[in-house]
């Protein structure tokens, strides 16, 4: 039943994306970072769906004239440069013919991500967008604040297997990357039964980040909260809700929760932590001997930590998006990874200063806030975390870069229009410029 639901809603979904590419855009974000299929168990389970969405979507851009136009800011150029710096990096790859998945999978995810941010160019595509991510990730982070809840804390919350958020604590860090997103509905959303419903799934996505048992998200939903707060703009009823939701969360869950949580404080002896700091190590001594090019993916296998890790045996994922990238695309690719985020922070910059005092403005001014908030989320979380090339901060980038060049049209429109309101140089009539040389006889 669940693979033929599926596949219905993608042939719906198909060609209104060739008539609307936006439309597929929101049909590619909805497969890619939901994995709907994998909720099935039949035919719909390895069906490329997304495949299928996105060469529905590249057919809609061909033979449609809808209006296109690609924002060109440091934080796109940033981009592109570090996807054409992970080709370069592939190229001398230490395991050469090993690489070819994951390469497909990440340039598939970031050419789409490109093609988004010169499809996406109205007020109504980002706010579709930001509703599709909520609607996507939002279905695990309830569920699993129910599963939370129902079960007491004692077992711990998963994602769909085969995504970048199968993991616990990837599905942690989605989750927590979403509430400043479904903040910002729950601020600009004008039904007061759907801002209930926001604050209900912003708080269960919490629960449901505590119930991964994620060290790393305890540690990232703190940074979040700080800065969610800071960021909103009504403080005391948000600070009020934390004071009483916050410790209420903490007491409820398990002391096994608890005793994991500590080990935070006691690394030394979590053989966890060990292997995490052996696979940094191995990262930064691979970088150190390429520092360039990295050693490309598919880097964390016997041979490799042999020649570079402080302990050889302990074989380990990155568990972290810096280390990740440092080792996989050298010093040149961790530099334009963090460039993407150090931009995408200057834009957000941009359109809150731009947007500030504004009533018309104010959903950009929250959405910029929030994404920011998110940004902050992901470089906590993802510091202990395999999630370089997770498809939502990504379109984090979509969604800032688009409001930018959104709201700058705007601007030169605004511009446009008071300048041709403006009255231009009145010419002098002949008999009015012969009373006028009378005058100046007169005064002369």
């Amino acid at each position: 039943m669940r693979d033929l639901l599926i596949t219905l809603i993608v042939l719906w979904i198909l060609p209104k994306a060739v008539k609307r590419p936006a439309i597929g855009i929101m049909g590619w974000v909805w497969i890619s970072v939901m994995n709907p299929h994998r909720l099935a168990w039949g035919f719909a389970y390895n069906f490329p769906f997304a495949m299928i969405m996105a060469a529905a979507t590249m057919l809609g851009l061909v033979v449609t004239k809808d209006k296109r136009q690609f924002p060109v800011t440091p934080a796109t150029i940033s981009l592109i440069l570090f996807i054409l710096w992970m080709n370069v990096s592939s190229l001398f790859a230490i395991n050469f013919d090993q690489i070819y998945g994951s390469w497909s999978k990440i340039m598939k995810v970031l050419f789409m991500t490109l093609v988004a941010m010169s499809v996406l160019n109205t007020k109504q595509h980002i706010r579709w967008l930001v509703w599709t991510l909520v609607v996507s990730l939002g279905y695990y982070g309830v569920k699993g604040g129910v599963f939370t809840l129902v079960s007491g804390g004692g077992y711990t919350v998963w994602g769909p297997s085969g995504s970048y958020i199968e993991e616990n604590n990837s599905l942690a860090l989605a989750t927590i990357m979403l509430i400043p997103l479904l903040r910002y509905l729950q601020l600009t959303e004008e039904k007061p039964w759907i801002r209930r419903g926001l604050v209900v799934a912003m708080g269960l996505c919490a629960v449901s980040a505590l119930g991964s048992y994620s060290r790393g998200a305890l540690i990232a939903i703190a940074a979040m909260s700080f800065f969610l707060w800071t960021k909103s703009p009504r403080k005391l009823p948000l600070a009020l809700l934390m004071i009483v939701l916050i410790p209420f969360l903490v007491m409820f869950m398990p002391q096994k929760w608890e005793d994991r949580m500590h080990t935070i404080q006691t690394y030394q002896q979590d053989a966890s932590a060990q292997g995490r700091l052996n696979a940094w190590g191995m990262a930064w001594n691979l970088a150190l001997d390429r520092p360039l090019v990295g050693g490309g993916f598919e880097i964390y296998d016997k041979e490799t930590f042999a020649r570079y890790a402080p302990n050889p045996k302990d074989v380990h994922a990155a568990h972290s998006i810096y280390f990740q990238i440092l080792g996989e695309h050298g010093f040149v690719g961790l530099f334009l990874f963090m460039a993407i985020g150090f931009f995408t922070w200057r834009s957000g910059n941009w359109i809150i200063r731009e947007t500030k005092g504004k009533p018309d403005l104010l959903w950009a001014n929250n959405l910029a806030r929030m994404l920011q908030v998110s940004q902050i989320a992901y470089a906590t979380g993802g510091a202990f975390l395999s999630l370089a090339y997770f498809d939502l901060p990504y379109y984090v980038v979509v969604l800032m870069e688009v409001t930018r060049l959104y709201l700058k049209n705007q601007q030169e429109e605004n511009s446009r229009v008071v300048s041709s309101q403006r009255p231009g140089p009145r010419m002098i009539r002949p008999s009015e410029l012969s009373v006028v040389r009378r005058e100046g006889e007169s005064l002369g």
